[in-house]
């Protein structure tokens, strides 16, 4: 089964850490609601790490952190080359595709030259859900704040675009992240939008905010909205507790 409209799940929510910590991940809830937005009970999950350049070690990770669930993992890698003869057909039979975090301006640049955008768009409508981390949040929408050009945070305008507005990932956890978005919707460099604390999560039904989710008490979205005198507004959003 699918979800019942196009839905996405854009987040500053990361897998359970075990207690061996490091990469020693099990699937958070935020993967579950996932789950339960595709009406899956034994979800297909296909997991993407271009961001962070298919790195062998995390893609490893993936498929030990769902290794025993309900989840059916399997991954799309595009570096070196794709390790599926038809990135289609692999992504259209899946229930979710959760794309990892690092660099949204890498990522978006991989997926184009593959053709890849096209497809998860495809998907996006057909019913899969489509989600993800950090830079697995930003790349849906216009654009946002990155480290993808160095240290110091800067703007990131060519997202996908799907989602009409800008997204603020890791707002409670980085230093900059929280100026840096007010300066740059202030200036106009980007529009009005979202932004997630970490463990927050946003849930879009169509292009539609429907829902903001977190994986523990604490964590908030927000609502940023540039005013006319060019002053920007944060408005803490209602946030359910999974």
């Amino acid at each position: 089964m699918t979800a019942d409209e196009p839905t996405i799940l854009a987040t500053s929510a990361f897998f359970e850490t075990g207690r061996f910590g490091g990469l020693a991940w099990r699937p958070g809830k935020i993967h579950r609601l996932a789950a339960e937005l595709a009406r899956a009970p034994r979800p297909r999950i296909c997991f993407l790490t271009q961001a962070s350049g298919d790195p062998p070690g995390t893609i490893a990770a993936h498929y030990a952190a769902f290794a025993g669930t309900e989840f059916v993992a399997s991954h799309l890698q595009l570096f070196p080359m794709p390790n599926v003869a038809d990135i289609r057909a692999h992504l259209l039979e899946q229930d979710i595709v959760w794309v990892h975090g690092g660099s949204v301006a890498n990522l978006c640049a991989v997926w184009r030259a593959h053709g890849v955008e096209e497809i998860l768009h495809e998907a996006w409508q057909s019913g899969v859900v489509l989600g993800g981390v950090s830079a697995g949040s930003i790349c849906w929408h216009r654009g946002g704040t990155t480290d993808s050009y160095g240290p110091d945070l800067r703007a990131f305008t060519d997202g996908l675009g799907w989602l009409p507005y800008s997204n603020g990932v890791h707002y409670d956890a980085e230093a900059q992240r929280r100026p840096k978005m007010h300066e740059l919707i202030a200036d106009g460099t980007l529009g009005d939008g979202y932004a997630t604390d970490d463990g927050a999560g946003l849930v879009y039904r169509g292009t539609t905010l429907a829902e903001v989710v977190a994986d523990r008490p604490g964590p908030l979205g927000y609502e940023l909205r540039r005013a006319a005198d060019g002053s920007v507004t944060e408005t803490p959003l209602p946030t359910r507790v999974l």
